[in-house]
């Protein structure tokens, strides 16, 4: 039987497989190994796991591919064992199912199957209001575990595959570029656009959660990591619905979000932060991984502050653009970054605008040459 594992191999032979009604089976189920076995016989396997290729705080992420065509999926675990887990897991999944297959620099997603024990289900607009997917909302309503505590409970996440890893190693690992870099902002100016035209808020965009993919040729920018977005509720201007919990990386904060009062626009501020960073080769070294970031920030002594914080305690402070080379950066696009970078959201760009806004400005097509 061709199944792969979802985790660390398995030092024990497998169980039989167990069958159930929806086509699931799981075997493996005593050393804590769950491959995912999802066909109409426990003796078909639908995806087979090569390898992890990440890992983060809330998830793991394995190539895999499509048995039946040998393509390759990318497969994201999510353990939904605390209400906050499961919040940040239904969160990815909404978001993405609402927009499933629309926009090429937005990451498509598959399917979604959710784990119950040694039980598979698949999630999607018929099963929204099976008896798992209803307790994994009461958990995060209830803020306590509705699902059975002895039994294992994910959300696995097959979504397109992209072989260029994520644009903050793909950028790091390359001299600077011009063309490249007006490339990554016009694609990624669309998809927010494209993401707040349908009522949903990001609210952790940075570098890492960008990936990249070649299967075009060129590259192409796939947003990704929906774990804190928000689907607003209702017709209307994105802008104008409002958010109270602060969350987010911090170097891509908006000053706003760090108060707790903010818009969509704090996402216009992550992206001010990435343009900035990527135009100028700017980056940090994360104090717990100790990975190279792109990102910009203010300098007080040797402390680094994160820009969003340092426009809060100084709003009228002037941001310094560009801040190494003042011929790298056509003035047209410096004061673009300042527009969104604004401290104040009402004089900051909306998504739409600076849609409008990247494909007027020369960076990139005037100026051939790259960065120094």
């Amino acid at each position: 039987m061709d199944i792969g594992c979802l985790s660390a191999p398995c030092s024990s032979p497998p169980r039989a497989a167990a069958s159930h009604n929806d086509g699931f089976a799981a075997a493996c189920h005593d050393s804590g190994c769950f491959p995912l076995i999802y066909g109409r016989m426990a003796t078909e396997a639908k995806y087979s796991i090569i390898r992890e290729v990440g890992r983060g705080s809330y998830g793991v992420v394995y190539e895999a591919v499509l048995n039946k065509t040998r393509s390759k999926v990318a497969v994201k675990r999510m353990h939904c064992n605390v209400p906050e887990n499961v919040e940040l897991a239904l969160q990815e999944f909404w978001a993405l199912q609402s927009i499933q297959r629309q926009h090429e620099n937005v990451i498509q997603l598959e399917e979604c199957v959710l784990q119950n024990g040694r039980a598979f289900q698949p999630l999607g607009h018929r099963f929204r209001k099976s008896h798992s997917h209803l307790l994994l909302i009461e958990t995060c309503l209830k803020g306590r575990r509705c699902m059975d505590p002895k039994a294992a409970c994910f959300l696995w996440f097959v979504m397109e595959f992209c072989d260029g890893g994520n644009m903050n190693e793909y950028l790091l690992s390359r001299g600077p570029d011009a063309q490249l870099n007006h490339s990554f902002m016009r694609q990624l100016s669309s998809a927010v656009a494209f993401l707040h035209r349908n009522q949903i808020v990001h609210r952790d965009l940075k570098a890492d959660n960008i990936l990249i993919s070649h299967k075009r040729g060129s590259p192409i920018v796939k947003v990704a990591d929906f774990g804190l977005s928000k689907v607003c509720q209702g017709k209307g201007n994105v802008n104008q619905h409002r958010f109270s919990s602060a969350c987010g990386s911090n170097f891509y904060m908006a000053p706003e979000v760090w108060e707790g009062h903010y818009t969509a626009k704090a996402d216009i501020f992550a992206l001010g932060i990435i343009f900035w960073a990527m135009a100028e080769r700017i980056t940090f070294r994360d104090g717990d991984t100790e990975k190279e970031l792109l990102g910009t920030y203010i300098c007080q002594g040797k402390e680094l502050i994160p820009l969003g914080e340092a426009l809060l305690e100084n709003p009228n402070m002037k941001l310094q653009i560009p801040l190494k080379n003042k011929k790298a950066m056509p003035a047209d696009l410096c004061e673009l970054l300042r527009d969104m970078l604004a401290f104040n959201p009402k004089e900051r760009l909306d998504a739409f605008q600076l849609e409008a806004r990247i494909r007027q400005i020369s960076y990139g097509k005037k100026r051939q040459r790259s960065l120094s």
